[in-house]
């Protein structure tokens, strides 16, 4: 895909970006990123600068999280795999 440049708003600022993903993939992606934003800058009452810190560092935890536990499914499947192979 070629790539487009697509407007959003995260926080109080808007930002073209520039992406060769579907820009409804990047609207989404932008929403919750000013959503989790949002939520931690009312959650934690401060402004959107230490918030959005805050943000990354949710973020980064989920995602390394998530690839922990994708990590563990896999070990698993292939396990299983290797079960079934046997018999």
């Amino acid at each position: 895909m070629e790539k487009q440049k697509v407007q959003v708003a995260v926080g109080s600022k808007k930002y073209v970006l520039t992406s060769d993903e579907d820009p409804e993939q990047v609207r989404r992606v932008a929403a919750y990123a000013d959503r989790l934003l949002r939520e931690t800058a009312m959650a934690a009452r401060m402004q959107e600068g230490p918030a959005a810190i805050m943000s990354l560092i949710t973020l980064s935890d989920r995602l390394l999280k998530s690839q922990d536990e994708n990590a563990r499914l896999r070990r698993e499947l292939n396990s299983a795999m290797e079960r079934l192979a046997e018999h």
